[in-house]
């Protein structure tokens, strides 16, 4: 595109120059000087229209030069809207490529002058017509991106609007359904707690019962989160700081040992955080009685956490799951160019092995 333009730079200024030259039949001095001015100037046509078109007017009075005040009449048209000044600057143009020259020695009637100037409109309509028809162009091919812009801004605001509806329904049936059946949990579990005469029964009632009200805090958490459609973050964010307490009310028999990179980001935590919560469940869900350990680690570029448990010394009651824990972890440390990795181990147990990097 440039070498196009270059090459059309180029032949108009030949053109330019190639008809000043044919046209210097006077001697005089200033007519050759005011070729050789509109010649010259014409390459600032783009950058200064109005001062090139009224510096190549007076060589078309003196017949020095045609192309060049055609050419800058044409640029100056399609810069400019007002159609009564470009008006003005071709009437300008007839008058100066009709009236006779200062030099010219032969007399011009009237009649003549005026078949000159006719002419010369008819010559200054077709660059100025030109030009407004590019302008127009310009200014159709703008107006459309601005209506495109406008119809995906419209498309954006309704996905929105749909996404917003489907968290709020969303938001519903949490509270409505699951909020319900946990806050049933816990006064049936505080009951219990309050009723039982038996140590082991109070305690395993407790920490059910403490169990539920964290839950119930997450779960308003994330119903707040969804009906805000998504513009708020989850408040307080779990860090590493917080495993010690989230394994020691796990309610089974785990342990956390080792220590994690210092320079693990929040992501990272949050990540490793949700694993052990996720890895800690599925035991007490699928594993009772099992004891399981929770090893953190880093090594070199790396750093994560492996979660082990014992064989369960009993069978697991039957309960609902639809094994998207696992899945949702995976994709979790997927998102952090991690992996997860999980599965049954030689002594009857189970491991869940995440990996994540530092950067």
């Amino acid at each position: 595109m440039r070498y196009r333009t270059v090459l059309i730079e180029a032949a108009l200024i030949a053109a330019a120059a190639l008809d000043t030259f044919v046209n210097m039949w006077s001697d005089a001095p200033v007519s050759i000087a005011l070729g050789v001015v509109a010649c010259v100037v014409l390459p600032l046509r783009h950058r200064f229209p109005r001062t090139v078109f009224a510096l190549t007017l007076p060589a078309a009075l003196l017949e020095a030069a045609l192309v060049a005040p055609f050419v800058a009449l044409y640029v100056l048209s399609t810069r400019v809207r007002d159609r009564r000044w470009l008006a003005g600057c071709a009437v300008l143009f007839a008058i100066a490529s009709a009236a006779p020259s200062p030099f010219d020695t032969e007399a011009t009637s009237a009649s003549d002058t005026l078949v000159y100037l006719a002419y010369g409109l008819a010559t200054a309509a077709v660059p100025v017509l030109l030009g407004q028809l590019v302008l127009t162009r310009r200014e159709l091919s703008r107006r459309i991106e601005e209506i495109e812009e406008a119809k995906e801004h419209e498309r954006v605001l309704h996905a929105q609007a749909i996404l917003a509806q489907e968290r709020a329904q969303l938001a519903r049936e949490m509270h409505d359904v699951v909020s319900h059946q946990v806050s049933l949990i816990a006064v049936q579990a505080g009951a219990l707690q309050v009723a039982s005469g038996e140590a082991a029964t109070r305690e395993a009632a407790r920490t059910i019962r403490t169990l539920s009200v964290g839950t119930l805090e997450e779960l308003r958490t994330m119903v707040t989160l969804l009906r805000a459609s998504g513009a708020t973050e989850l408040s307080p964010q779990p860090t590493l700081a917080d495993l010690r307490t989230l394994v020691g009310a796990s309610g089974i028999e785990a342990k956390l040992i080792g220590e994690p990179a210092p320079t693990v980001g929040t992501p990272g935590q949050r990540a490793i955080y949700r694993t052990v919560q996720e890895a800690l469940t599925n035991v007490r869900k699928h594993a009772p009685g099992a004891a399981a350990t929770v090893e953190l680690w880093h090594s070199g570029p790396h750093t994560g956490v492996t979660i082990t448990n014992t064989r369960p010394p009993r069978p697991a009651l039957p309960l609902p799951g639809a094994g998207q824990g696992l899945v949702g972890l995976h994709e979790r440390a997927c998102l952090l160019n991690g992996a997860l990795e999980s599965g049954p181990t030689e002594d009857g147990g189970y491991r869940v092995h995440m990996t994540l990097p530092l950067t």
